[in-house]
């Protein structure tokens, strides 16, 4: 089986559509869902600490927040207390984007059948992990982007 490699870093790719998506949405909250949920969900796949902690970023932001909040099941409230400066969310999720990226080019096929969570029925692989991840971070890049065009619509952007 051969793999296909897609690098988003360049001109239009993926990656630069992911990092404007990550600064519009911090008026929302996504950006910081978005890496938080994906530094949890790899590390904990690839036995590693998460970066929020292991890297001191929890200090930086300096929000209100348990070690362990990812973002997901928290209020409007809470979510409305996640106000950083926008080179802070992108260092966080360049360096997450980092660790990802290493992780899983190191992988092979075989990998992708490990069961990483038994607390499902059926148990989740880390094939199927890394894919809600994906999953999870285009959902919210749509969201980032539907805001986007309302804010240039209106004139706001």
């Amino acid at each position: 089986m051969a793999l296909i490699s897609i690098d988003g870093a360049q001109g239009e790719g993926g990656g630069q559509v992911l990092r404007t998506a990550l600064s519009l949405s911090m008026v929302t909250g996504q950006g910081f869902q978005i890496t938080r949920i994906q530094d949890d969900h790899v590390a904990d796949v690839a036995g590693a600490e998460q970066r929020w902690l292991a890297a001191d970023w929890r200090e930086r932001f300096g929000l209100p927040f348990a070690p362990g909040a990812t973002g997901y099941g928290q209020s409007s409230d809470e979510v409305g207390q996640v106000d950083v400066d926008g080179a802070l969310l992108l260092g966080y999720f360049d360096e997450v984007h980092d660790v990802t990226i290493r992780y899983v080019g190191s992988l092979r096929a075989g990998d992708l059948d490990r069961i990483v969570d038994d607390r499902w029925d059926p148990p989740v692989s880390l094939g199927v992990r890394l894919v809600s991840v994906v999953n999870d971070n285009m959902e919210h890049v749509g969201q980032a982007a539907y805001l986007r065009g309302l804010a240039e619509r209106h004139g706001v952007v």
